[in-house]
């Protein structure tokens, strides 16, 4: 399985080009395999991806905007739900990988797996 990110590389906004980096920076630093997918210089890949994010993920306004997260052709989240998983040691979850041995979230599952038990 190959996690897709939704990127813009000619974006004029800071805020999307950060929010990009930040995305491909923790999948690089945690050996997280995952292709660029570009979505200002492919309209296939600008289609594809909007066609392919739920309609409750939809913005109310406007055309979702980079960065957009998929597992092959599931779709796991933008930028929000990545900083929220992030922030709640459920980054492989939320990217519908298994989270190796030794991880902050392993042990998590680990710790709530034995409290189910008792």
């Amino acid at each position: 399985m190959v996690i897709k990110v939704y990127i813009a590389t000619s974006s004029g906004s800071t805020s999307i080009k950060k929010q990009q980096q930040d995305v491909m920076g923790f999948l690089a630093v945690n050996k997280i395999a995952y292709e660029e997918c570009d979505i200002a210089a492919n309209e296939t890949n600008r289609k594809w991806m909007r066609e392919n994010i739920p309609q409750e993920s939809q913005p109310a306004v406007g055309n979702p905007l980079p960065p957009q997260i998929f597992n092959e052709i599931k779709y796991c989240g933008n930028y929000e739900a990545f900083f929220d998983a992030r922030e709640d040691n459920a980054v492989y979850a939320f990217l519908g990988l298994t989270a190796p041995p030794g991880s902050k979230e392993a042990e998590a599952l680990l710790k709530k797996a034995a409290q189910q038990q008792q």
